[in-house]
């Protein structure tokens, strides 16, 4: 079993800015990706941002210029750093990640349970 724990999110005026945090423990043989979806009321999840092992990025149009999404390897987490946040970035943000759990066995995807981002006009 796997699990995701989030951390960092809450109230943000307006302009301001964010760190969110997000550790995987339990069986984890490899982990493939890691990173960021959110969802706002009445929208789907949508992609924030994720990093490979390999430390490639993608990142949504919306937050690319004002985000950056790092791994430490070493202690299976993920952070997202958010500046000049608006209201439109008020959701739910999901930490995700694509794993193998033991040797020999299929990838697999794993889902935090969320944290919520609002933001204040």
């Amino acid at each position: 079993q796997v699990e995701l724990v989030e951390s960092g999110g809450g109230l943000v005026q307006s302009g301001g800015s964010l760190r969110l945090s997000c550790g995987a423990s339990g069986s984890i043989f490899s982990i493939s990706i890691m990173g960021w979806y959110r969802q706002a009321p009445g929208k789907q999840r949508e992609l924030v941002a994720t990093i490979t092992s390999g430390g490639a990025t993608a990142y949504a149009d919306s937050v690319k210029i004002r985000s950056t999404v790092s791994r430490d390897y070493a202690k299976n987490t993920v952070h997202l750093q958010m500046n000049n946040l608006t209201p439109e970035d008020t959701a739910v943000y999901y930490c995700y990640t694509n794993l193998v759990p033991q040797p020999g066995r299929p990838h697999y995807n794993y889902w935090g349970r969320g944290t919520q981002v609002t933001v204040s006009s």
